[in-house]
């Protein structure tokens, strides 16, 4: 289990990236969803040790990560948003190299553990080729694989599916839901889908707070009721957000199809719908960055 206890930080410059963070993580895929700038990447840094929050603390399995850092990485996979590596090695040499910086001393252990792990990423048959001339559906696997080096109870992986293909995405994320079942895995990423795929479990992140935490299931169950929708010509846009509270607009067929949240029937042509997460992060969203009132002032 990870835990997370009111974890803020505030940068040099005053912005607050975290703000009294409080999660607790079990075993398993664990979905972090947010917009870009909410937050993510710094709480994945802090949580990996590369960097430390201002106050609050941090525990994996009863180890205190901000008094250990060094116990937390020999257990921790990690696989950042920007993952650099030396193009012109091969992916064998490259994996055989940060073995050995994990700490895997043994030739034989070494062999064993890139071998095996190239054939778990389906990279096997491109072992000798240099990483330069990877897809990216095939530096991400690759990415995967370093990250299990040693075996790690916990992994981080902040945004992997970005740009990938359907066809790399989706072999990617079945490549994680394996690895989630024994560790705890967690999947930072501003994609609703990936999340809804995969995750029984997670929150979402506005402006370094979260704003939202549970199954994604029980998040569905709870907006039942509350999502109304409407196709409208895309003039009529500006005209709408006026009166309804917009969660979510997408054109089809050269109109706009208008998600409103309301707890009653709005009337006025909308149609109840079942709401996805996608109404769900897309209504956290809206209520986060809606004004306030006057009155409620």
């Amino acid at each position: 289990m990870l835990e997370l206890q009111n974890v803020t930080h505030v940068y040099s410059n005053g912005t607050r990236a975290l703000d009294d963070v409080t999660l607790s993580i079990p075993k398993g895929m664990y979905g972090l969803l947010g917009p870009n700038g909410a937050g993510k990447s710094t709480l994945m840094r802090t949580v990996a040790t590369l960097q430390t929050p201002t106050s609050g603390s941090i525990s994996f399995d009863g180890l205190d990560i901000l008094d250990q850092p060094e116990e937390l990485r020999k257990r921790l996979g990690y696989l950042p948003q920007d993952f650099g590596v030396y193009p012109r090695v091969s992916a064998y040499d490259m994996l055989d190299h940060m073995a050995v910086l994990k700490g895997v001393a043994s030739s034989k252990d070494r062999k064993d553990t890139v071998e095996t792990l190239l054939d778990q990423v389906n990279l096997w048959d491109v072992r000798k080729k240099a990483i330069a001339g990877f897809s990216g559906g095939m530096r991400q696997r690759f990415g995967i694989a370093q990250a299990l080096i040693g075996n790690p109870d916990l992994i981080i992986v902040d945004e992997p599916t970005a740009g990938l293909d359907p066809e790399e995405r989706n072999r990617f994320l079945n490549l994680l839901a394996e690895i989630g079942e024994n560790v705890v895995v967690i999947l930072s990423t501003h994609i609703v889908e990936d999340v809804a795929d995969l995750c029984p479990r997670m929150a979402v992140i506005v402006e370094g707070s979260i704003k939202l935490e549970g199954a994604p299931k029980e998040l569905i169950e709870r907006s039942r009721g509350s999502i109304w929708a409407k196709t409208i010509a895309r003039a009529e846009l500006d005209a709408y957000r006026e009166k309804y509270e917009v969660i979510s607009t997408r054109l089809f067929a050269g109109n706009t199809i208008v998600h409103i949240q309301s707890d009653k029937d709005p009337t006025d042509g909308f149609a109840a719908v079942d709401g996805g997460l996608e109404d769900v992060y897309f209504s956290t969203l809206s209520a986060t960055r809606r004004p306030v009132s006057a009155e409620a002032a």
